[in-house]
Order: structure tokens, then C-alpha cells, then sequence
């Protein structure tokens, strides 16, 4: 009789009693829904920090964990469109929200071809390299999860307070510290940091691949090294995820240091949240500049 008592109250329990499933693309919006739902949340991640989240393979544990999600928390910009789609068409039917709908998007092209390479129509979709972007994010984020839940609506409303007043000393702090950058001369490997960029105020002189998406050929590298040679960068950088030979082989005829920041959570052994992540970015940085 106590096992059937049993048995009834927990299905008379409300519905919505068990965490939200939310499926995050990338390692940085799965870091920041820990911040805004705590235990409110189970988080699954479909990339980590040496994975070019342009390109993935829809594995059967994705499309799973995608199958049982309430909300798939994106970066959008079509930085995704090579295998979110899948997914999603091999899925349930989650509710959506891509972060880079509520940022102002740097590098939106005039003219869309194919010969430019991997364009992206609405823009660069690395909108969160800029912390002033995360703020924004995490406001149309902590509506999204009031509104799917409620019941904990109040909860979300105080992590997002309690967040955004963190966010604001640590910004603060950052942004003293960015001063000393402002001007520093660099190359990149890919346009993955225009964002660190825009808000730090580095100079970016040069981009490896000629066109987004595609390896430099030879011919490529040894025209691009003869522009540097005039004014070479005071340093070349690129994420974890990227193909480190082209950035050591003019980091060899340029004698300038070719370093990969962290880009996102686990970038590196330092970057365990948000917060570190800007942390150690300016950290690496502060060490090369001139």
C-alpha cells in the first residue's frame, strides 16, 4: 500500500518538476546557462575548445541529446549551419535561441559569392570574445528560461542580477587592463577574433587564410610574408581549434611569437569559466606586448 501511495504522489507531481535539458553548441553559452539556471539546468555540450565549431559531425549522442532538450542555446550567424540543421531535423523540437541575435555583428559583407570562401551572410558569429556582448546575452537568456520555467522564474532573475553585478567588476577591471593593448599590432589565423579586437582595440595587420575557411597555399604564405617582413606583427595568434603550422612557419621567418589564446572554456588549463576565460586572454596577451 505505501509503494501504491508512493507511486501516486509522484505522478501527481506538477509537470516541469525536473531541470530544464538544454543542448548547448558551444563551451561559452553552456558556461553561461550554468551561470543563470545552477542545479535549474542540465547542460549538455556539443563542442569543446579543439573543435572547429564551423564543422562537426551529427553523432548519434548528439542527435540524442538533442532529442530530449528543452532549449538549444546557440551562437547562430550560420556559425552552426554545417551541422546544427541536421541535428535539429534528426531531433525533437526544442526551443531555439542563437546569442548573436542580440549583439551588434562586425564583417557583414556587401556582396555574398562563393568565391570569397566560408562567408557568412549575417556577419563574424564570434560575438563572444567581446564581454560587453555576454551581458547583453545573458539578459535575453535569463528571459528565455523565465519563460520556459515559471516556477523558478525568480530564481533566474537573481543569478542574473547576482551575475551581472560580477560581470560589471570584472569588466571594469578588464578594462583597465585592455589600456595597455590598445594598438597592439597582431596577426590572426582566422577572423575568429575581430571581437577581442573591436573591444580591446588591437590592430589586426594581416588574417592568414586569404579567404575564410580555406587553407593558405604556399604561394598565399609567401605573399603574405613578404607584406610582414616590412612591418611584421608583434605577435600571431589563433585559437585551439586551428592549424597551428601556418602561424609557426611565419612565427619562424618573422621571429615574432605564434601563440593560441584560449577562445573558449578549456582553451587552456586556466579557463574554467567566463570569467577566466577574459582573464587569461589578456593575461597571454599582456606577455607579448611591446
Amino acid at each position: 500500500m505505501k509503494s501504491l501511495l508512493l507511486l501516486i504522489t509522484i505522478l501527481l507531481l506538477p509537470a516541469g518538476a525536473s531541470a530544464l535539458e538544454v543542448f548547448a553548441c558551444e563551451p561559452e553559452w553552456a558556461s553561461l546557462v550554468s551561470e543563470l539556471a545552477g542545479e535549474d539546468a542540465d547542460v549538455t555540450i556539443a563542442t569543446t575548445a579543439f573543435q572547429d565549431p564551423h564543422r562537426l559531425q551529427a553523432k548519434p549522442s548528439l542527435i540524442a541529446a538533442i532529442r530530449k532538450a528543452d532549449l538549444v542555446v546557440c551562437t547562430g550567424a550560420d556559425l552552426e549551419i554545417g551541422w546544427l540543421p541536421l541535428l535539429l531535423r534528426r531531433g525533437g523540437n526544442p526551443e531555439i535561441f542563437m546569442a548573436s541575435d542580440f549583439v551588434r555583428k562586425l564583417e557583414v559583407p556587401q556582396v555574398i559569392s562563393r568565391s570569397q570562401g566560408d562567408i557568412h551572410p549575417q556577419g563574424n558569429p564570434h560575438v563572444h570574445l567581446d564581454p560587453r556582448n555576454i551581458r547583453r546575452v545573458a539578459v535575453a537568456l535569463t528571459e528565455q528560461l523565465a519563460a520556459m520555467d515559471t516556477k523558478n522564474a525568480v530564481d533566474y532573475n537573481a543569478r542574473l542580477a547576482d551575475f551581472q553585478e560580477r560581470w560589471s567588476d570584472a569588466l571594469a577591471s578588464w578594462d583597465q587592463r585592455v589600456m595597455s593593448l590598445a594598438g597592439l599590432e597582431v596577426a590572426t589565423h582566422h577572423r575568429s577574433f575581430s571581437y577581442l579586437a573591436n573591444w580591446i582595440g588591437l590592430d589586426i595587420v594581416a588574417t592568414i587564410e586569404s579567404k575564410p575557411g580555406i587553407p593558405p597555399s604556399g604561394a598565399q604564405l609567401a605573399s603574405l610574408l613578404e607584406r610582414l617582413s616590412v612591418n611584421p606583427p608583434v605577435v600571431v595568434i589563433r585559437t585551439p581549434y586551428e592549424n597551428e603550422k601556418p602561424s609557426l612557419w611565419l612565427n619562424k621567418r618573422l621571429s615574432v611569437p605564434a601563440i593560441q589564446l584560449p577562445y573558449t572554456i578549456s582553451g587552456n588549463a586556466a579557463v574554467t569559466d567566463l570569467f577566466t576565460l577574459f582573464d587569461e586572454t589578456l593575461r597571454i596577451l599582456e606577455e607579448h606586448q611591446t
